[in-house]
């Protein structure tokens, strides 16, 4: 089984966050998004990882050095593949056509899901889907009455289905798939100027393809902050509830009060902080006299006399709020 991971683009909803880093090395609950992703898509499969190709664009050599770590902890082998140009989904994908060939997954990497599914090794492909409130918003999937996807619709004006494509799909044979893109990219089948994944998907189930829908049962968007922050209160959750260790052996806690769920990574500092509950604090961070919720704070930051919460905050940062001598009498109210 191979992994396709599309992750050119540098995702300018999530900036300033995505200035030095790629969106999909950016950590929740300790780990890059990325590497849960896969994480994910491990669970659902019934045979093992042999390899994930990231597609990137000019990422730096540091970047793709970290990817290649991502992988190789998963047991799996890495390869870097390059997008030179935003020339839509099914360009990104076939970017990596080499490694289109048996069974493969494409996962474009800035969602994180739950599923209680497993891939059936008898199905053709599979799309996984959620269903939502509001479709009108989203590419969503059109079925017949034996459950097989039958067509793609974006944005549907009109109610056409409630199961909305979250980005990542299956298929048994990847050689398809590569002719499918290659035959847009051959006769030009452009978009807004973009080749689009869909297009390729419509084309194989009219050939006789069968997608089958493979229902999350929690989507989490990694696009901005605050989505971003919400998925990291939720994979902490996760990974508390499966009894994982979450402060590594060694963190100095000192004089401190942590609310799990928290990550706490190695060489961090706390004294005299009140942290959590869902905090995610990188490597070699301290945290001096200051209260912490809901927030992820990234490697190497200091923190001092602050209180932060529903926050981001990157690597490297120093942040030394200034502590208050006050003085307020009765009925007083600051803030």
């Amino acid at each position: 089984m191979k992994v396709i991971v599309p992750m050119a683009g540098r995702g300018s909803r999530l900036r300033p966050h995505t200035l030095t880093v790629p969106k999909p090395l950016v950590p929740v609950g300790g780990k890059p998004i990325v590497h849960r992703l896969v994480e994910d898509i491990a669970a659902v499969c019934t045979e093992k990882i042999d390899e994930i190709a990231f597609v990137v664009g000019e990422f730096g050599e540091e970047v793709e050095k970290e990817l290649l770590i991502v992988a190789e902890k998963l047991g799996a082998k890495g390869s870097i593949h390059y997008q030179k140009q935003p020339l839509g989904t099914a360009h990104a994908v076939l970017c990596a056509a080499e490694k289109l060939e048996g069974p493969v997954v494409v996962a474009f990497a800035d969602t994180l899901f739950r599923a209680d599914f497993k891939i059936n090794q008898e199905d053709e492909g599979i799309l996984w889907v959620k269903q939502i409130e509001d479709p009108s918003a989203f590419g969503v999937i059109k079925m017949n009455e034996k459950g097989e996807i039958i067509d793609f619709v974006e944005k549907p004006k009109e109610f056409v289905s409630d199961l909305a494509m979250i980005g990542i799909y299956y298929f048994k044979d990847g050689l398809r798939l590569r002719k499918e893109l290659e035959y847009l990219i051959d006769n030009n089948v452009i978009k807004g100027g973009e080749y689009q994944l869909p297009d390729a998907l419509r084309r194989l189930t009219e050939s006789g393809y069968i997608f089958k829908p493979g229902e999350v049962t929690e989507w989490l968007d990694c696009g901005n902050k605050e989505v971003t922050v919400h998925t990291n209160q939720r994979v902490l959750e996760f990974d508390w509830e499966a009894q994982k260790q979450l402060v590594h052996e060694t963190a100095e806690i000192e004089n401190s009060v942590i609310i799990p769920p928290c990550f706490i990574g190695r060489n961090v500092r706390i004294i005299n902080s009140v942290i959590g509950p869902h905090v995610s604090l990188g490597s070699g961070s301290v945290l001096e006299n200051s209260n912490i919720s809901n927030s992820i704070v990234q490697q190497e930051t200091i923190i001092k006399n602050a209180v932060i919460a529903d926050s981001m905050i990157g690597s490297k940062v120093v942040y030394h709020a200034k502590p208050h001598d006050l003085s307020l009498g009765d009925f007083t109210t600051v803030g």
